[in-house]
């Protein structure tokens, strides 16, 4: 039995996610973004507003809803990313937090301004 690539499955559950937002209107402006508090999987701009958005993927259920990993600790430390990324390039554009999930059996759930600015 081969073994699953963790890091693989979830650059490709990045791009789905990618594509799914370009056919949404969206401009990916960057992804996998590496700051000293953690990563930021996709940065996108629709009109004025730069979304941060978090990309969470599961097989099946029984590690529990992709939706649940983004918990107020994951919040908090997606904030501070978005933070270091706005200190490193000047950015004055409003911003909101999105996150994705996709589901083992190919849905997609897509929840705009998912949680605010956690400190």
């Amino acid at each position: 039995m081969a073994k699953i690539n963790r890091r693989s499955v979830g650059a490709q559950r990045e791009q789905q996610a990618a594509e799914y937002l370009r056919a949404k209107g969206y401009e990916i402006l960057a992804q996998n973004i590496y700051t000293p508090f953690g990563e930021l999987d996709i940065l996108a701009g629709q009109g004025d507003m730069l979304i941060f958005t978090e990309i969470k993927y599961r097989s099946g259920m029984q590690c529990g809803d992709p939706l649940e990993a983004v918990d107020r600790r994951k919040q908090k430390r997606i904030c501070q990313s978005a933070m270091y990324y706005y200190a490193q390039h000047g950015y004055g554009k409003p911003c909101r937090f999105d996150v994705i999930a996709i589901y083992g059996d190919g849905r997609i759930v897509h929840i705009e301004n998912a949680f605010e600015y956690q400190f």
